[in-house]
């Protein structure tokens, strides 16, 4: 819960540094009621890339804050929980990828956004949910080489034709989308309503499912259908989101936490905004190519 003041001293601190406040649609409700922009992945490295502000405040995870950081070299970047990291991520290292690349020098390099910056600078490109599949398709290359999240690979692998989707590595994925069963499918359908799945649920969920979305396109494929009842299967974070935008539908979420995702309270906000002391340095080798990288996938999304 917000203590006596805090909203105010945030939005009065943000103000008086012409800071930004950056929030992943996982974030708590605390959060999202103080963030000047709510998104996934893709919507916050664009408005990474877009704002003036002089002071970036990235309420998410640590390879969101890296990637804002990229895009914003000059300014300062700030993570109110540094040790706030993506599971996900860790399974990826720039070893693996050169490695990788060894066995098959034909083959493109695509990294998710979840990802270190260390292993952007290895990639040709990089993705996100939201445009994995488009990205991909942009490509040349027959092959790609798809990293870390196997269960995005095996979905970008469903939907785009002419391509051979390795995953690299194969065992990647998000203990929390893993999680979700076929049991919990099939109780969501007796109870009725649309069942809207995230791509990195394992692929025997998401075909049981209706839609396959990313938190971003979630929110704009339920305010443009009618349906009142649905079942989000992704981080419960976004279920809540939802609701606050749609007060008028019923969201069911069959549970999934990331642990690090709520790692960030409204103190820890307002903490990092009064001290600004936990910057996001980069070292120059990795910065330069992780940029290309990223720039070449917001170029291909624009």
């Amino acid at each position: 819960m917000t203590g006596p003041g805090i909203v105010e001293q945030i939005r009065a601190l943000t103000a008086e540094l012409n800071a930004v406040i950056l929030a992943h649609n996982y974030q708590l409700p605390e959060i999202h009621a103080v963030a000047d922009v709510i998104g996934d992945s893709l919507e916050l490295s664009l408005a990474a890339r877009e704002t003036r502000a002089e002071i970036l405040v990235v309420c998410g995870v640590l390879f969101m804050a890296e990637t804002a950081k990229l895009l914003n070299p000059d300014r300062t970047v700030l993570i109110p929980v540094p040790d706030a990291g993506c599971p996900l991520a860790c399974f990826l290292t720039p070893e693996t990828i050169r490695e990788y690349r060894r066995k098959m020098p034909d083959a493109a390099v695509v990294v998710y956004v979840n990802s270190t910056a260390a292993c952007k600078a290895e990639a040709d490109i990089v993705c996100t949910s939201g445009n994995a599949a488009r990205i991909v398709s942009s490509l040349t290359e027959d092959r790609i080489l798809f990293g870390p999240d196997r269960n995005l690979a095996s979905w970008v692998s469903s939907v785009v034709t002419g391509k051979e989707i390795i995953p690299m590595p194969p065992d990647g994925h998000c203990y929390v989308h893993q999680t979700y069963s076929v049991i919990d499918i099939r109780k969501a359908r007796e109870t009725g309503g649309v069942i809207i799945t995230h791509p990195e649920c394992p692929p025997e969920i998401r075909d049981l499912s209706d839609i396959v979305a990313s938190t971003g396109k979630m929110v704009n494929v339920i305010r443009e259908r009618p349906e009142k009842v649905w079942h989000i299967f992704t981080e419960e974070g976004m279920a809540k989101r939802l609701a606050s935008l749609f007060p008028d539908r019923t969201f069911h979420q069959p549970g999934g936490v990331c642990t690090d995702m709520k790692k960030t309270t409204i103190t820890d906000l307002l903490t990092c905004l009064q001290r600004r002391e936990t910057g996001i340095i980069i070292p120059e080798g990795i910065r330069d190519a992780a940029r290309r990288s990223v720039d070449r996938m917001l170029d291909a999304s624009s």
